[in-house]
């Protein structure tokens, strides 16, 4: 395999191995997502809202001309007047075709709600009244200074103790988003959710879909299956299989070696559905009993 001396021909193969997989530290901080204030009626603290979450262990790529191994630079371009300075650009909304309102950062800025710098709570609610496929993206919400910790801890507490879930708003990258504030551990997480309008109705999607009877004595068999591989849920038994493969395709392209194939995955051409429910029972394994976990 021809090889090049230039530093991004083994950028991947570096990462992979400085993304190897591995549970995320705490504490997160670096910059916030927002920031602001909490208010529960009359009660208010600063806070920040961090991701819960983090792709940095992600796998990238760059794109590289085959032929000079040089990294693609993309440059944004006019037709009409050729490359531009993307520090130069504005935003537009397309009207019809080819045809744009120009909108300045000043006047964004002047589109300011109340969300933009503070979280009202608005409504206290049980959690298994809202649709889980309302629920976003998670964030921790922390205190902003330590001058309102004592309520934030009050407004936390409350909460526990109310064991309810507080809807607010805020405003996030020039959108208004739905909070679920929850108690976790010692703070708060935050989840947007999708507005109504985000989320298509179940009811339509599934309408077409024919309405039968399943057979009985096929659901028995397919509840002792369920019953079999029935266990608890533990984030660390579950790995990406594709990122794996991949960060192992880098390390054999990095050492000069041929890649290997992955066979393609056997079809699956159920004709008898009962003889194949039975099959899937035998040789099943037993069910998972929970891990105990330190109190």
């Amino acid at each position: 395999m021809a090889r090049t001396k230039r530093k991004t021909d083994t950028e991947p193969a570096e990462h992979a191995r400085r993304r190897a997989p591995r549970r995320a530290e705490a504490p997160i901080r670096g910059r916030p997502a927002w920031q602001g204030h909490l208010r529960l009626s009359l009660v208010s603290c600063p806070v920040a809202l961090y991701s819960a979450t983090t792709r940095a262990q992600d796998i990238s790529f760059h794109l590289i001309n085959p032929a000079t191994h040089n990294r693609i630079r993309l440059v944004p371009t006019d037709p009409d007047r050729g490359p531009v300075e993307r520090a130069k650009l504005v935003k537009g909304y397309e009207i019809a075709r080819n045809e744009y309102v120009v909108i300045t950062n000043e006047e964004l800025e002047s589109v300011r709600l109340e969300t933009t710098r503070t979280i009202d709570i608005e409504r206290f609610v049980d959690a298994s009244t809202i649709d889980r496929l309302f629920w976003d993206q998670p964030y921790f919400l922390l205190p902003g200074a330590a001058a309102g910790v004592e309520a934030y801890d009050v407004i936390r507490d409350a909460m526990r103790e109310a064991d309810r879930i507080a809807l607010g708003r805020v405003v996030m990258h020039t959108r208004e988003r739905l909070l679920a504030i929850e108690a976790r551990d010692n703070g708060l997480v935050a989840t947007t959710l999708r507005m109504r309008n985000e989320v298509l109705d179940p009811a339509t999607v599934f309408g077409d879909i024919p309405k039968t009877r399943s057979d009985r004595r096929m659901l028995d068999i397919a509840g002792q299956i369920i019953a079999q591989l029935e266990g608890p849920f533990e984030p660390d038994d579950f790995k990406d299989r594709y990122e794996e493969a991949l960060r192992e395709l880098i390390r054999r392209k990095e050492r000069g070696e041929r890649a290997v194939i992955a066979p393609p995955p056997e079809e699956s051409n159920v004709i008898d559905l009962m003889d194949a429910l039975r099959k899937s029972l035998r040789g099943r394994p037993k069910p998972r009993a929970p891990k105990k976990r330190d109190r």
